[in-house]
């Protein structure tokens, strides 16, 4: 086999057309250069530089041949050597990173470009889902992070950072009659039809919003469940029922949707951002993520 060196020691002395300088450009002595070179050509089986005496004449076909093949031997080799070097330094590399559907609505967006213009050659794949379905995603490798809603159920050796805060609020057809009232309580959505999303898809969440309703004297009249928030805010939009969401998604379909907060402390909830066995490209993105919001806006 022959080695990298022998390869740019050869390379040097073909593009130099000079011992002497070739072995100045590689910052050796000309007697082992000239040693190397001939150990070379034996190795090979070829002669690869037409000398006269002591002079080189120039290349031997073979040596023309090697010349090329060798540049672009080194040329891959300093490649492969870089790309270690940048993967293990988290500078490329891929972060398949899920979410919950909220957090488009609060810092992720700006979470995004800054990794991006900090990691311009790390590729980020974005996936919208629940926070079952991304705990499954982590369990089973086909995500590398993942922004949910705790508590978790099941998770066990995943690293939990906090990313975001919220609030839930309700959520109403902008033509009900309740959405023109001033002050409207919790409570006066104990006889109306609600949409929400199974317990097996956040079952934290789920229960957060169903011990608001409980707080409230009532059980909420579960007609319909919708995966995902975006989906559920769609059926309020049509008028099929209300529910309780984000607070942050108060700006999607505010022309057919009535916002109202709920002022309850309970009403506050956290999204994280969660890892297993994160790559050097993962981590990269959970110490950009995990910055003060003012940091990563600037």
């Amino acid at each position: 086999m022959i080695d990298l060196r022998k390869m740019e020691q050869f390379v040097a002395v073909a593009e130099e057309r000079h011992f002497h300088r070739a072995a100045h450009r590689l910052g050796m002595s000309q007697p082992p250069l000239t040693v190397a070179i001939k150990r070379l050509e034996e190795d090979l089986g070829v002669g690869l530089i037409e000398r006269g005496g002591n002079r080189i004449l120039g290349l031997t076909a073979a040596g023309h041949a090697f010349l090329r093949e060798a540049r672009e031997t080194l040329r891959q080799a300093h490649y492969a050597i870089r790309m270690a070097q940048e993967t293990a330094a988290g500078l490329t590399g891929l972060v398949r990173l899920g979410y919950v559907g909220s957090a488009l609505y609060g810092r992720l967006p700006d979470t995004v470009r800054a990794f991006r213009q900090a990691r311009p050659d790390v590729r980020l794949e974005l996936r919208e889902a629940t926070t079952a379905t991304q705990i499954v995603g982590l369990l089973n490798g086909t995500l590398d992070a993942a922004i949910i809603i705790p508590p978790l159920a099941d998770a066990e050796g995943i690293d939990l950072h906090g990313f975001d805060h919220d609030r839930l609020c309700m959520a109403l057809p902008i033509d009900h009659p309740l959405s023109r009232q001033d002050r409207l309580t919790l409570a006066d959505l104990a006889d109306e039809a609600f949409i929400l999303w199974p317990m097996i898809e956040g079952r934290g969440f789920h229960l957060q919003v169903i011990r608001l309703c409980a707080d409230a004297g009532f059980a909420p009249r579960i007609m319909q469940e919708a995966h995902g928030m975006h989906a559920v805010l769609s059926l309020v939009a049509v008028g099929a029922g209300v529910s309780i969401v984000p607070e942050s998604m108060a700006d999607f379909r505010p022309d057919r949707i009535a916002y109202r907060a709920i002022a309850a402390p309970e009403a506050a909830f956290e999204l994280s951002l969660a890892v297993r066995e994160p790559t050097p490209a993962t981590k990269a993105f959970v110490m950009i993520a995990t910055e003060p919001l003012g940091s990563i806006e600037h």
